[in-house]
């Protein structure tokens, strides 16, 4: 069973609190990135990453599929399946390498053009547009209830 918990953010700095709080609560594991094109799912994970302690330039993967991070002594691998058409080209490209990393951080744009080829999600964050162009609900869902509690406690 999986839990939810919805934020309204009205603001990039509001998108920017929440990753350092998902940052603070979830350092290793899958988080599954949703939502239409331009629903801020590359700021959030360049909030995210700056969170977790990078310095520079956070680019979305569109192209190269997956962006690979070391920061101290973690590593996170930043995918976007979006331009994927089969998800055995990830089998291909030695998606298996990537997920042997241990205590890996796993970062997946657009996760349904993975299909089974992508380990299930640990946390799924949904961003979705609102009539207010600054503005993006989102919806966040876990198995794990003790890291949307402790999400919860950050944001409110």
């Amino acid at each position: 069973m999986r839990d939810s918990l919805t934020v309204d953010l009205y603001s990039e700095t509001d998108t920017q609190q929440f990753a350092q709080a998902v940052a603070q609560y979830f350092q290793q594991g899958v988080i599954y990135l949703i939502g239409d094109l331009g629903a801020g799912k590359t700021t959030f994970t360049r909030y995210l990453l700056q969170a977790l302690g990078h310095k520079g330039a956070v680019k979305s993967p569109t192209y190269t599929l997956v962006e690979p991070y070391n920061i101290t002594d973690k590593t996170i691998y930043h995918f976007d399946l979006y331009r994927l058409n089969d998800p055995y080209e990830l089998e291909l490209m030695g998606i298996r390498d990537y997920l042997e990393t241990p205590n890996a951080l796993f970062l997946f744009e657009w996760p349904s053009q993975g299909g089974d080829e992508i380990p299930k999600p640990d946390l799924t964050i949904e961003i979705l547009k609102t009539e207010d162009e600054m503005q993006r609900k989102v919806i966040i869902s876990s198995s794990h209830v003790h890291v949307l509690e402790q999400l919860n406690g950050a944001l409110n």
